[in-house]
């Protein structure tokens, strides 16, 4: 039986890993977020950058790592045997937690999760203890370590709204001071601003965060007593040095407050966050060493041992920030999470990935109401002086020329890394396991509503971002805690057989969400994804926008075929990927949409003509998936709801129709490919007229089927919005041919006129 210990701790390690890897996926939006949004330095110095902060940050994390030990529950209370249940419940969970959000693409915090795992856990194995005792539900308090578990979780809470606000306030200082002209202010001012933030930064990261670690010992009587004489100090030193930068080799100061700011988070992370990955197996495996050596069975071995302070092992920090530093380079999760934060502070118009809310829309419509009001008690001189101070630089390109801008400028991307580095720094001295997801990321938030990021056009959907991001951590936080504490009663129900059975779905379950992501980002760049209109000529537009025609076709024939097969079949998941698949093609028709602003901004003069037509083709382009969508969707409806299915003569009728529908796609597909629009084949009329009259004659045997035959008026309902919206295909199918038709009719009368 002993011998299952040493398998859990075995377990144990390759789960620390596995969390690593998901883990640091999740947090890397911590410290790439602002080097990465601002552009200031390569992808590559980015990295390289944080990797070494990492790789520093892990080897100074060991006096965190009693937060796992007693930070959450009082370990003298468990025996060696029920500690092991908790450990185990705790890591099983806490991998499939991180990489479900992993998954979504939302950042959530790594120091929430592992906090409520350990609760969950930890109230769940002490219930089992009062229940075999018969003792009475009160008695939970005598095992869990309120105290510090209260004040880990409102300091938690608190970052949030701290972060948020003092980080609008110093941006908001800060652009008052610098505005977005930043660059042609006095060299002067770009030092001072330079030793502010990297004095904040070196001081709170390389000392004051020292004192969360062992190795602060060895500096204390250099500090102790003598801050604010550092500070000053740091901050003379790092001014000069930065006005030398500037005036002397002519570098941008800014670049390199992004550089050390990153290196300084990317240490802060790593210090703060790795006891979240390592710590629980690190404890795991000495309560192993202290109760191998006692001779005591383990389910008689009391574990007040970790009540005491062990020091970590060196080579178990430094396995544990390489694993953390290749996960970062290589994870594409890690990207995609990242990409969440960056969009929802992002300065220019951007992809919006949330749709707004009740919420998020009244919290919008409240705050143009304040500003409003504060408006006019501020006096209209210093409220133009304050405007000026964030009116955005215009960027002129010649036409045709593209500039991909970043998502917001240097200076927000410095008060970011500083305010951040500061406030986990500040944490990390006080042994606080603080969040450095909802720091970074509330700060960020912070930043962009004073930057005024968030405009009127895309403000009601950044709130509905950020709220979503925050239920995503209170969501976190309830699972975790009922999670951990299901999953540890039932190993105890259980024992080795259950361990074993909860190890294997984890394993299948990380495996099925690895396949599904790596399935999706092949989605993103499909071969029949449409691409907006990028050429400033008519006959550019004809030549981009006819490829976006056949691919529209091609998919819409196949979700008709899906549909209808589906339909016929009661196939319900046939159905459900027919109606997410045209929800996909819509969202990419919506997005053309959106950039007909830009299309039209971008065109000569000359070329106007273009705007028109491009606007036409897309609106016939909308049409078509419409009227697919509401087949499909009625259809799913129609099964999912258990309805009749459909009579043998309806399901010929629609096999007929579909089959014809998908050969007329298929002929106009080819006249699009082949940019063959001087003439309307005769034959692709013929056919559609032949299909139109047979979807008429369908409509009459059915009004007669439902005089003499039909009892079900479901079914004659569906049937009747199936043929009427399949006319209305065909339809669209033709004007978006007569629409190229006429358009190189016109071209070619143009040309004989130019001529």
């Amino acid at each position: 039986m002993d011998n299952i210990y040493f398998l859990m701790i075995i377990a144990l390690a390759i789960l620390a890993i596995a969390d690593l890897v998901v883990g640091v996926s999740n947090d890397a939006v911590n410290f790439l977020n602002s080097a990465l949004g601002s552009k200031a330095i390569s992808f590559r110095t980015i990295m390289i950058v944080a990797s070494l902060g990492i790789a520093c940050g892990a080897v100074f994390s060991s006096g965190l790592m009693e937060v796992a030990r007693k930070g959450i529950f009082v370990p003298e209370q468990f025996m060696f045997s029920e500690i092991m249940i908790i450990f185990m419940a705790v890591m099983i969970t806490d991998i499939l937690l991180l990489d479900f959000f992993n998954t979504l693409g939302m950042p959530t915090s790594t120091t929430v999760s592992i906090v409520f795992e350990l609760l969950g856990a930890a109230v769940a194995m002490a219930l089992i203890k009062i229940g075999i005792a018969g003792g009475s539900f009160s008695e939970v308090v005598d095992y869990i370590n309120t105290s510090k578990a209260t004040e880990i979780i409102l300091g938690i809470l608190l970052s949030v709204v701290v972060a948020f606000s003092v980080g609008a306030l110093v941006q908001y200082v800060s652009r008052l001071l610098l505005s977005f002209n930043f660059e042609k202010k006095s060299k002067w001012a770009g030092a001072v601003f330079g030793g502010f933030a990297l004095a904040a930064i070196t001081y709170f990261i390389f000392i004051k965060g020292l004192k969360g670690t062992d190795y602060y010992v060895i500096i204390k009587p250099m500090i102790e007593g003598k801050t604010a004489l550092i500070i000053a100090v740091s901050f003379i030193i790092w001014t000069l040095l930065s006005y030398v930068v500037v005036s002397i080799f002519k570098k941008n100061i800014y670049k390199l407050i992004i550089g050390v700011g990153t290196f300084a988070l990317a240490l802060a992370f790593a210090g703060n966050d790795l006891v979240n990955f390592i710590g629980v197996p690190i404890a795991a495996y000495q309560s192993y060493e202290a109760w191998s050596v006692s001779g005591v069975p383990a389910t008689e071995f009391a574990m007040g041992v970790l009540g005491n302070k062990v020091p970590t092992p060196t080579s178990f920090l430094l396995i544990a920030g390489l694993i953390m530093v290749l996960t970062l380079w290589f994870s594409s999760k890690a990207k995609k999470v990242v990409k969440t934060s960056i969009d929802l502070s992002s300065q220019s118009d951007t992809k919006e990935r949330f749709d707004p809310n009740y919420l998020s829309r009244n919290l919008v419509r409240m705050t143009m109401m304040i500003a409003k009001y504060t408006a006019t008690v501020i006096p209209n001189s210093i409220q133009e002086k304050i405007d000026n101070r964030f009116t955005k630089p215009v960027i002129k390109l010649p036409k045709g020329e593209e500039h991909e801008l970043p998502a917001f400028d240097l200076v927000r991307a410095a008060v970011n890394l500083m305010v951040a580095s500061v406030l986990i720094s500040i944490a990390t001295s006080m042994k606080l396991p603080l969040s450095t997801t909802y720091v970074t990321f509330m700060v960020a938030m912070g930043t962009s509503l004073a930057d005024r990021a968030w405009g009127s056009e895309s403000a009601v959907y950044r709130v509905a971002g950020v709220l979503n991001v925050i239920g995503g951590w209170f969501f976190t936080a309830f699972c975790a805690f009922v999670a951990a504490g299901t999953v540890a009663y039932l190993i105890h129900l259980g024992g080795s057989a259950m361990i074993a059975v909860l190890l294997f779905l984890a394993i299948l379950l990380l495996v099925r969400n690895y396949i599904s992501h790596n399935k999706k980002s092949r989605e993103v760049k499909a071969e029949d994804s449409l691409n907006k209109a990028e050429s400033q000529s008519i006959h550019g537009v004809i030549e981009e926008s006819a490829d976006n025609i056949s691919k529209a076709l091609k998919r819409v024939s196949k979700i008709n075929q899906i549909t209808i097969h589906g339909l016929i079949d009661q196939d319900l998941d046939a159905l459900k990927k027919a109606k997410k698949t045209v929800v996909k093609l819509e969202h990419e028709i919506d997005e053309l949409q959106n950039d007909i602003f830009y299309f039209i901004k971008e065109l000569d003069d000359s070329y106007l003509g273009a705007s028109k037509f491009y606007i036409d083709v897309i609106g016939s382009i909308q049409d078509v998936a419409q009227s697919s969508s509401l087949i499909a969707n009625i259809s799913h409806k129609h099964v999912n709801n258990n309805h009749k299915a459909l009579k043998k003569k309806q399901g010929e009728e629609l096999l007929f129709i579909s089959d014809k529908l998908a050969n007329l796609c298929n002929e106009i597909r080819k006249i699009f490919d082949a940019r063959s629009f001087n003439e309307i084949v005769p034959s692709i009329i013929e056919e559609k007229q032949d299909l139109l009259t047979y979807v008429q004659e369908s409509i009459q045997k059915q009004v007669e089927r439902t005089r003499y035959e039909e009892s079900s008026p479901k079914n004659t309902t569906l049937y009747f919005k199936i043929l009427l919206e399949t006319k209305d295909l065909i339809k669209a199918n033709m004007n978006i041919l007569n629409l190229y038709f006429e358009e190189n009719k016109n071209i070619s009368v143009r040309k004989e006129i130019t001529d």
